[in-house]
């Protein structure tokens, strides 16, 4: 089978599927005496890739394998097409998964020293119904608390492949609670900004925007 068909079939796999699909899942889409080896797929990936480059959408490579997605800049006409508004997520909310992402796996109590405020038990709920963290042990002190982590949906969410592909913190705008080393919390104002919701992001780099 040529490249140009497998090109065909692979696209309108990740249409259809409207989610990412590994590789190893685009290569169960070919019966056995058709299927291609793994570096043409790849190469067939990229030839699709570099076909989206002027286009609205891309191709892109997330924790769970490739997509097509639109692209972000045009995210402010594509999102007239919902009548609802998009989630909104307090500073709290995004503080807290920040904290989980950089410093994992971390306890709430944890998350709390950094934060100077108590970590609402909403907001562990909200992240876990989102499937953005998981309890992935329990720390071996007194009361034995849970350990959060970030699990593959967040990467996807966030388009990473992966946590080495988080933004630097030096990069991340709006640092006012939290400081450039994640290590002490900021005294003042916590609460009030705390209030403030933001609203739903792909970008990784605005995770704590």
């Amino acid at each position: 089978m040529n490249n140009q068909k497998i090109c065909n079939i692979v696209e309108a796999a990740l249409l259809a599927a409207g989610r990412a699909l590994s590789i190893d899942q685009l290569l169960m889409l070919f019966l056995d005496d058709e299927q291609p080896d793994r570096e043409q797929l790849v190469e067939v990936l990229m030839q699709l890739q570099q076909r989206y480059q002027q286009r609205g959408i891309a191709l892109v490579e997330v924790s769970s394998g490739w997509r097509i997605q639109v692209r972000k800049e045009f995210s402010p006409w594509i999102s007239r097409l919902w009548d609802e508004k998009p989630a909104r997520y307090s500073r709290a909310l995004l503080e807290t998964l920040s904290l989980i992402a950089y410093r994992q796996p971390v306890t709430r109590g944890e998350i709390e020293d950094v934060r100077g405020v108590a970590v609402s038990t909403n907001i562990i709920k909200t992240l876990r119904e989102r499937e953005w963290i998981r309890v992935v042990g329990k720390r071996d002190v007194p009361g034995r608390p849970s350990l959060y982590a970030t699990t593959r949906e967040f990467l996807d969410y966030f388009g990473l492949k992966g946590l080495d592909d988080l933004p630097p913190l030096a990069e991340i705008r709006e640092i006012d609670v939290i400081n450039p080393e994640l290590d002490l919390p900021d005294p003042e104002g916590v609460e009030q900004r705390d209030a403030q919701p933001h609203q739903e992001s792909n970008p990784a780099g605005e995770l704590l925007q």
